[in-house]
């Protein structure tokens, strides 16, 4: 049985106000130069992050979900201030850090931390798993009691691993057990939110299973609050309270799990969430499926309006000429969509089949009724 680790000091701590969340991020960009000529001016720019907003409470757990290319993981290396901002704020308890300086963010570096995708080179070779994860304590002059040596073996015991694998080296274990290590080693200087930018793709389904798990475990026991990052709506859906879709720099949708899944009112969340292996209606009847056309726009050279218009089925003149701006739906609390044309699945659905395919479908189209009375 693991021993029980008390939850982080700071976690308990408030933010400046009551009820004010523990991360801001507003209309953050990150631009990425490009370069061209012999004098090597600048000529364009890759938008990787275009003006995303969201926001994460103590304690909670906020899903970043989309297609690889669509800004995720820079946004988490944003967040976590591994990146300078091109433009926009982001606020961390109250305080602005947005172009805060390496002593700034010092204090801060202990508080904010970030478990990696890949547990292979994650970890440094050369270097035992009690140095890894004694590393972060020594830097950030934490001397817990006992000794680090203690506190590391407390630690490994709470991710599931053997104490005694102190001594080992990262090629002793396999992903699973080395995103283990990883996760302990972000839990030792004991913050109060971590980025996890996709923490088990590179892991086999079951050990996904077992990761999304611990990590569900001690967001409960630890007050933690999470940046989770993930392509798999699935495990989204098991780990996250609130969930933003993200499309070539842009969140196009957030909502609470509930309402995102159930409920999605953006073309491209329909078809993301059709694409999820057995996902199923409440009565069991299969979700219809959306094949999107054409390719992923360039991020440095996006479509005019609306950037999913381009293989959107419902796409109509106005979205080539207005962008949609991220707008509550209806009287649903905290449901935004940027779309000029927001409904429910069962319309996509049926835009996206020409009459022919509609025919051959395997399920027949739902109709919207049964959509809003489960809702």
């Amino acid at each position: 049985m693991s021993r029980a680790i008390p939850a982080p000091k700071r976690a308990k701590d408030a933010a400046p106000e009551t009820g004010a969340p523990l991360l801001e991020v507003e209309d953050l960009r990150m631009h990425f130069p490009i370069h061209g000529g012999m004098l090597r001016r600048k000529v364009g720019a890759v938008r990787a992050v275009d003006g995303v907003s969201f926001q994460v409470g103590a304690g909670e757990s906020f899903g970043l979900v989309g297609e690889s290319g669509c800004g995720k993981s820079t946004t988490g290396r944003l967040v976590a201030r591994l990146m300078e901002p091109t433009d926009g704020a982001i606020r961390y308890a109250g305080r602005d850090i947005t172009h805060a300086s390496r002593r700034e963010l010092a204090p801060l570096r202990s508080e904010i931390q970030v478990v990696f995708q890949d547990p292979y080179s994650s970890l440094n070779p050369r270097h035992t798993v009690g140095t890894i994860i004694t590393a972060p304590m020594k830097i950030n002059g934490i001397d817990p009691p006992g000794g680090h040596r203690k506190r590391v073996q407390e630690l490994l015991e709470r991710v599931g691993l053997n104490p005694e694998h102190y001594n080992r080296f990262p090629h002793e274990f396999s992903g699973g057990q080395r995103q283990r290590i990883g996760i302990a080693r972000a839990l030792a200087v004991e913050p109060r939110l971590v980025i996890a930018d996709e923490p088990v793709s590179a892991l086999d389904v079951s050990i996904q299973a077992q990761v999304v798990n611990l990590l569900k475990d001690l967001q409960r026991d630890l007050g933690i609050a999470f940046v989770f990052i993930a392509h798999d709506l699935a495990v989204v859906r098991h780990f996250c309270e609130r969930v933003a879709v993200m499309y070539l720099g842009k969140v196009v949708e957030v909502a609470d799990r509930q309402t995102l899944y159930t409920n999605p009112h953006h073309p491209y969340t329909h078809a993301l969430l059709s694409a999820v292996p057995g996902e199923r209606e409440a009565d069991g009847a299969r979700k219809p499926r959306i094949r999107l056309t054409g390719d992923l726009p360039s991020p440095a050279d996006p479509p005019s309006g609306c950037r999913f218009r381009t293989r959107c089925p419902k796409a109509q003149g106005v979205c080539a000429d207005q962008e949609p701006p991220l707008v509550r739906l209806g009287a649903t609390p905290g449901h935004e969509v940027a779309c000029h044309f927001p409904a429910p699945l069962e319309e996509t659905a049926a835009a996206a089949l020409a009459p022919a395919d509609r025919a051959e479908a395997d399920e027949p189209a739902v109709p919207v009724e049964r959509l809003e009375q489960t809702a």
